[in-house]
């Protein structure tokens, strides 16, 4: 199990990785082997999500995940598969854990009396500027 907050631990057998070919530093050796690593994960199906989470989860992963459903993470950042796969589950780690953040609620608010003044203050200051731009009148 990988602990992501109190509540919520995604089982390993939940993830799929595959290995690929990375681009980037590292030489001739960049060419025979597979150190990038394809995290993929089940977000619809997972039972391991609460639903507004799964919500939410879906929203943050944007173009990240499929029309399936399934959020794949790709790391090559190093140039050890280790290292990529530990890259990987971190990043979903750190996925999941903003969404299970649950959105503050905004309570509404109505502007105080001295901010509706400034703000009427401010209008009379510009409409004065805008009238002294017209035409010049003659007395």
């Amino acid at each position: 199990m990988i602990p992501v907050t109190r509540t919520i631990a995604l089982d390993e057998r939940e993830l799929e990785e595959t290995f690929i070919r990375a681009s980037g530093p590292g030489g001739q050796n960049v060419n025979k082997v597979s150190s990038a690593v394809q995290l993929r994960f089940d977000v619809r199906h997972s039972p391991s999500l609460p639903e507004p989470v799964r919500e939410r989860l879906e929203r943050l992963a944007g173009s990240r995940l499929t029309r399936d459903g399934v959020l794949i993470i790709t790391a090559q950042r190093f140039r050890t598969q280790e290292r990529n796969r530990e890259d990987a589950v971190a990043r979903l780690v750190e996925l999941v854990q903003r969404a299970a953040v649950a959105p503050v609620p905004r309570r509404p608010t109505r502007p105080t009396l001295g901010s509706r003044q400034r703000r009427l203050e401010a209008k009379g200051q510009r409409s004065v500027v805008k009238k002294l731009r017209g035409e010049p009148f003659e007395e």
